[in-house]
């Protein structure tokens, strides 16, 4: 499950897709500096949310604590609604791994998945409030799609950019957006 993704886009690069859905930006908590990087978990992710305003960019921690102390990083998205805590968690790529042919070797196979013919995408992903971290994020996942099965027997919730502002609206069903992407929509690539 995914476990790494990457954000290179610069917070100009970002706020120009959001003008071009015509759904500006604002930045409640100051310009967040982007450094393009791969995100892992606990560490801290740009995302979007409906604010007062309008649509907000801040940064976030990836996972709270479930009550056993593992993170929560990934969250089973069938059957359930999401009428409040959703946000756009911002990305370009992301990653799975399958395990070798050779059952002895310690690495595993990394495959880089990105949105074909888009220059970044959004993960649907839920915040909620958590008494030891503060306010923290999970990935919403679904079924895999035909292009992500050869890999895992789930996957993360793809969000393109035209669909960004129905997934914060919550009066939107969100049963209509959690499910995977028509087959074709991902790019591939392994990389080792």
């Amino acid at each position: 499950m995914c476990n790494l993704y990457t954000q290179t886009k610069s917070v100009d690069e970002v706020a120009r897709v959001f003008r071009e859905l015509q759904v500006p930006l604002t930045f409640p908590e100051r310009i967040p500096n982007l450094q393009p990087r791969e995100i892992r978990i606990t560490e801290q992710m740009p995302i979007v949310r409906a604010g007062y305003g309008g649509f907000e960019m801040v940064n976030r921690r990836w996972s709270w604590p479930a009550p056993n102390g593992k993170p929560v990083y990934n969250f089973r998205s069938e059957g359930r609604e999401f009428g409040s805590g959703r946000c756009l968690i911002l990305a370009d790529s992301f990653f799975e791994f399958t395990p070798q042919a050779d059952p002895k070797a310690k690495r595993k196979h990394k495959w880089k998945f990105t949105l074909k013919d888009q220059p970044m995408f959004a993960i649907a992903g839920i915040c909620r409030k958590d008494e030891k971290v503060g306010e923290a994020v999970t990935m919403l996942t679904t079924e895999p799609g035909a292009d992500v099965k050869p890999y895992h027997n789930r996957q993360i919730v793809i969000l393109k950019p035209e669909d960004f502002a129905r997934w914060l609206d919550p009066a939107v069903s969100a049963r209509e957006l959690l499910k995977p992407l028509p087959p074709g929509s991902l790019e591939v690539e392994q990389i080792c």
